[in-house]
């Protein structure tokens, strides 16, 4: 589940910490991924036709969310609102009721056989998927492109004055953003067999809690690598998703993991501030 999330985590990676933009377009794009992908399955596409799909899918809502703040001056937080609430209606036509059952169809962790074992076929799939999505994503940040990227997040008023089109750049970010976060959706929905209309709740704490963590142990161990920063955030939603395995290993009831997920956001968020405060 922690790599089936890495890509989503990926995602708000780029938004929150590249861009500084909180986009909550997530939630929608996330849902949208697995709905297309759904789909696009019972109907029996391929998976080399589903995935670019999916991607140019996040991609759109993500560019979408990106003019509505930078052509129409709206805050990006409201343009992520708008965007997440429209995809809801959306994401319903799209599948044509609130719940798409993907059992005995063929899937990316059926067609691709590994392994004897499905657990481990399943994983050595999802490491390799996410490998190469996150060295993609490490490619694309060194190169010129890329750094005019994070220059962009870092100083928007210096990179434009370097004729950089911050505006233009922003909505790449988002659309790349939602890609990968749409493809969190395509993974997801294969591996648990269903897409509902309803997977993309509350997501967008899952990717920030694993950006969270992996910002924490950035910090901590004073990381400035590209490379290793993504794999500190593939780590992390990882550890997320391993924290909410225990804590249901415990015997807790999962009507309330969702308080316990926000509680333990909240945790990872305020440690470091009160620690430093008690220093």
């Amino acid at each position: 589940m922690g790599l089936c999330f890495a890509s989503l985590a990926l995602g708000i990676y780029i938004s929150m910490k590249i861009f500084n933009i909180p986009d909550i377009t997530t939630d929608g794009s996330y849902t949208l991924g697995g709905a297309v992908t759904a789909v696009m399955l019972t109907h029996g596409q391929p998976g080399y036709v589903i995935l670019p799909v999916v991607i140019l899918a996040g991609a759109t809502a993500g560019a979408l969310t990106g003019l509505i703040h930078t052509k129409l001056k709206i805050n990006a937080l409201l343009a992520g609102i708008l965007v997440m609430t429209a995809l809801y209606s959306v994401n319903l036509t799209i599948m044509g009721r609130s719940n798409l059952p993907l059992i005995n169809l063929p899937s990316l962790f059926s067609i691709i056989s590994l392994s004897g074992n499905s657990n481990n076929n399943a994983f050595i799939i999802l490491v390799a998927f996410t490998a190469i999505v996150a060295f993609l994503i490490g490619y694309l940040l060194k190169t010129d492109f890329g750094i005019a990227m994070r220059a962009t997040g870092n100083s928007e008023s210096m990179i434009r004055a370097l004729g950089v089109n911050t505006d233009k750049m922003k909505i790449i970010g988002l659309a790349l953003a939602n890609a990968l976060t749409a493809l969190s959706g395509y993974l997801i929905s294969q591996y648990q067999g269903f897409a509902d209309i309803s997977m993309g709740i509350g997501v967008v704490i899952t990717g920030l809690g694993s950006v969270i963590i992996a910002e924490t142990l950035i910090n901590w161990l004073r990381i400035t690598s590209v490379w290793l920063s993504l794999t500190l955030v593939l780590v992390g939603a990882v550890l997320f998703q391993l924290v909410l395995a225990v804590t249901l290993s415990l015997g807790i009831d999962a009507t309330y993991l969702k308080i316990i997920t926000s509680l333990f956001v909240l945790l990872i968020v305020g440690l470091p501030r009160l620690t430093r405060r008690a220093a």
